[in-house]
């Protein structure tokens, strides 16, 4: 619990949530990178890597859920912290609700990542 009574304690928890959103897209990326370098291998020498593709596959699409478990648990850790905040620690008319649309576009983003994946 925050006892500071200081609104900048506010913008620090925000930008935590913001860093973890950060995080968790990077590892979206990077599951997405491994996904589809798989497919570059198998275009290129479709007889030596037709069974491995699987494998990189699977590898991709688990650090993919893994930045988008990164990503709850970031909007849960800031709602949490939200919590511990004192009245005086807000600023009149602030909007806190931000960082969490944003966690939550980026975890959608990662769900609809992998559905396309299934599509092809």
């Amino acid at each position: 619990m925050s006892n500071l009574e200081d609104p900048r304690v506010l913008f620090a928890l925000e930008r935590t949530a913001l860093a973890w959103n950060r995080s968790g897209l990077a590892l979206i990326a990077f599951g997405f990178l491994i996904e589809k370098s798989n497919l570059l291998l198998q275009l290129i020498d479709p007889e030596r890597y037709q069974n491995k593709i699987m494998y990189g596959q699977w590898l991709g699409i688990a650090i993919i859920v893994f930045g988008m478990l990164v990503n709850i648990a970031s909007i849960l850790q800031y709602r949490r912290g939200l919590k511990a905040l004192s009245p005086a620690e807000f600023i009149d008319g602030y909007q806190t609700q931000h960082p969490v649309l944003l966690n939550l576009f980026t975890f959608l983003s990662g769900m609809f990542l992998i559905i396309s994946f299934w599509i092809h």
